[in-house]
């Protein structure tokens, strides 16, 4: 059995007026100024087709912890938030947008159109210029049939280089309203990017490192100026050792090195910055390298048979001249990057050094030989980037060849570019290469000299003497080191 309990309105007891009255299928609670509370647990329901009306002056208030469920359709609201971003298929070609879409739109391969969803009070659509190219190409925006664009029924172009905007529908008078309008500003910090070499990086830095011939090529710059002044270390051959008599130990290759301002490794004291000549700004383009080889050491028995010069290191428009070879009695030797020591029998200088003259200087003069009578026939040392060739002094060997210098450039300290040692043409003891090349060691009686390291641009030692077939050490090879900043 059920109880029906039918009414057409409740009324207040005070003064009689409705709380909650029916007219028709409409259905009214509460008066103007009240507040109607849907205790907690109950749960109201609007069926389908149905509406909820707020009076003039009315509100409807969601307490704390509230929860709202749409299955149908909120008219008049808005959106909430913002558009849905479509990442996966970036616009090439006219298109027509939906609302509640965000559109990257790419015009670098021409101008097209994108066609706004009909007109919905609250519908929003958004687009931004995908490859900064809508100064070049622009993209028109169009409205739907007599829909509106700001107010007017026409067409909008976007023109300015990487620009945004946001439009949501209003209603029928104004249509559709920009209502953000921006152009980006905040981009990436390109990087210079490059290749050739051995690629290795250190920190933030790459470097690229050339034992041999190659090309460092540069495919993109930094937009930060400075980063695209580039550090570099160019370390020619060296010069090989002279023979007969105590050569003369060969001179290092020419070292010039510049650190650049973006770089915060140890470089060498030679650090060539301060010359504006000096400094590579490198642009998008491709740059030989080449690495030179280092020079023959001399064949005696000949009275006159100084080493070879070494081979040139170029890159980036910088050239370091190749290490002189050392000389062969009372033969001064050649003149290089750093100059080869004088040849035994003869108090004979050593040659000059940063020829031709680079500022900073890219190395150092060789020593002086000696022909007294309680040092006979022991050649000078190689010049070398740090300084200049001992001179023989006296004690039992050939004169000791120039210190090299260190740069951590490569990613740790190295040093390079010293001098090759003297020989001696009665001795048992050989002399030591400079710091930087400590095979480069000259000869003793009937000794070849020692040969200058791979890739040092080490000056090769001088020979011993008689009796004769003693050749003077080679010198070392040079090598090319290119470091930037990449992020």
């Amino acid at each position: 059995m059920t109880s029906k309990i039918k009414v057409d309105n409740i009324n207040k007891v005070s003064d009689d007026s409705n709380i909650i009255n029916k007219c028709g299928t409409n259905i009214t609670m509460g008066q103007n100024g009240d507040t109607v509370i849907i205790p907690n647990g109950v749960t109201e329901q609007v069926q389908s087709g149905g509406a909820i009306q707020v009076q003039s002056g009315g509100s409807i208030t969601i307490a704390s912890g509230a929860t709202i469920t749409n299955n149908g359709t909120a008219v008049g609201l808005g959106r909430t938030g913002t558009v849905d971003w479509l990442t996966g298929s970036i616009k090439t070609s006219t298109f027509t947008a939906a609302n509640g879409v965000g559109y990257f739109a790419d015009t670098s391969g021409g101008a097209f159109t994108m066609n706004l969803p009909a007109g919905v009070a609250g519908n929003i659509v958004s687009v931004v210029d995908y490859t900064n190219t809508f100064d070049s190409n622009a993209l028109t925006v169009s409205p739907n049939g007599t829909d509106k664009l700001g107010g007017t029924n026409a067409t909008a172009t976007l023109s300015t280089i990487g620009q945004s905007v946001t439009f949501v529908f209003v209603d029928s008078t104004e249509g559709w309203k920009n209502i953000q309008d921006s152009t980006s500003n905040v981009t990436g910090n390109p990087s210079l990017q490059a290749t050739g070499g051995t690629i290795t990086t250190c920190g933030n830095c790459k470097i690229h490192t050339f034992t041999g011939p190659g090309t460092f090529t540069v495919a993109a710059v930094s937009s930060t100026a400075p980063e695209n002044i580039v550090s570099y270390m160019i370390v020619a051959g060296g010069g090989g050792g002279g023979s007969l008599c105590g050569g003369g130990g060969g001179g290092a290759g020419g070292f010039r090195e510049v650190k650049g301002p973006a770089q915060s490794y140890t470089a060498s004291p030679l650090d060539g910055f301060g010359t504006p000549a000096n400094r590579v700004t490198v642009t998008a383009q491709a740059y030989p390298i080449v690495v030179g080889a280092g020079g023959a050491g001399g064949i005696g028995p000949s009275n006159n048979d100084p080493g070879c010069n070494g081979s040139p290191a170029s890159g980036l428009g910088i050239t370091s001249t190749g290490g002189g070879g050392g000389g062969a009695f009372q033969n001064s030797g050649q003149t290089g990057g750093s100059g080869g020591g004088g040849g035994g029998r003869g108090s004979t200088p050593g040659s000059a050094g940063n020829t031709p003259p680079v500022s900073p200087s890219q190395g150092n003069g060789g020593g002086q030989s000696t022909t007294s009578p309680s040092n006979p026939d022991r050649g000078g040392g190689g010049g070398a980037a740090g300084g200049g060739g001992r001179d023989v002094l006296g004690g039992s060997q050939g004169a000791q060849g120039g210190d090299g210098v260190t740069t951590s450039i490569g990613g740790s300290a190295v040093q390079r570019a010293g001098g090759g040692g003297g020989g001696w043409d009665d001795g048992t003891s050989a002399s030591a290469g400079g710091a930087g090349n400590p095979s480069g060691t000259g000869g003793t009686t009937a000794a070849n000299g020692g040969n200058g390291n791979t890739n040092t641009g080490g000056g090769g030692g001088g020979s011993g003497g008689a009796p004769g077939g003693v050749i003077g050490g080679t010198g070392g090879s040079g090598i090319v080191i290119i470091r930037y900043k990449f992020q």
